[in-house]
């Protein structure tokens, strides 16, 4: 479909495009609001700046895509295809993007407050400065994803793996990191504090500087971790495996070590 009769049908009241052809469309700033482009075709399209609230866009095809600076609040892309994208900037509070495939995309900057990335594909992706507080992302695959100052507090990552991923400065207070795989993740001087790490799996985790206060660590491994410099203050370490942990200059008042070892 050609865009030029996409944009008349959409002025003229049809909201319906499921499953069009619109590969490489340039609809750069257009307004779409609450159209239907389930299972369409928009691979290397250029969608920056468009305004698609409320839009329906899973399934879609948008890898190589332009979506900086997108306006997609509320939105679905639940299942679409984002490999490679270009997300910068894009404003998708609240939007779902169930098991999205989104390896090697930019979302630099990009807003996903509340966002549900369930089972979401991230491999690789570049999160830098990315808002994901309170996102549901139980299941995402973040190998090797850059989340350098990332915002991720009341983020949930129940059981998900963090394998190789660049957490340094990223906040993640009072999020829920309850057996996370962690082994081997860079959290320098990363914000924890009252975060639920219960049961984790933080071996040889470096965690340099990081805030910790009142974080749950219980039955956590710790095995070969760095945390000196830490701040460990009202920690609680009950059972957790701590051993060849670098305390070094770390704060460990008021931590309970009920059977650390």
């Amino acid at each position: 479909m050609k865009t030029s009769t996409l944009l008349r049908m959409y002025e003229a009241g049809e909201r319906d495009f499921t499953g069009v052809d619109l590969t490489g469309a340039n609809l750069q700033g257009v307004a779409l609001i609450e159209v239907n482009l389930r299972g369409a075709n928009l691979t290397g399209a250029n969608l920056s700046r468009a305004f698609l609230t409320r839009s329906d866009l899973s399934c879609t095809k948008l890898n190589w895509a332009n979506l900086s600076f997108v306006k997609m609040s509320e939105g679905n892309l639940s299942g679409a295809d984002l490999s490679k994208g270009n997300l910068q900037g894009a404003f998708l509070v609240k939007s779902a993007l169930l098991a999205a495939r989104m390896s090697a995309a930019s979302l630099i900057g990009a807003n996903l407050r509340g966002a549900n990335l369930a089972g979401a594909n991230l491999c690789g992706a570049n999160l830098y400065r990315v808002n994901l507080r309170d996102a549901n992302l139980v299941g995402v695959n973040f190998n090797w994803a850059n989340v350098l100052e990332g915002r991720l507090s009341g983020a949930n990552l129940q059981g998900t793996s963090l394998q190789g991923i660049n957490l340094s400065r990223a906040f993640l207070k009072d999020s829920n990191l309850q057996e996370g795989e962690l082994d081997s993740v860079n959290l320098t001087e990363a914000r924890l504090s009252g975060a639920n790490l219960a049961n984790a799996n933080l071996t040889g985790a470096n965690l340099t500087a990081a805030q910790l206060r009142y974080v749950n660590l219980q039955d956590a491994d710790l095995t070969g971790a760095k945390l000196n410099k830490a701040n460990l203050m009202g920690a609680n370490l009950a059972r957790a495996i701590l051993d060849r942990v670098d305390l070094t200059d770390t704060n460990l008042d008021q931590i309970s070590l009920n059977w650390a070892y």
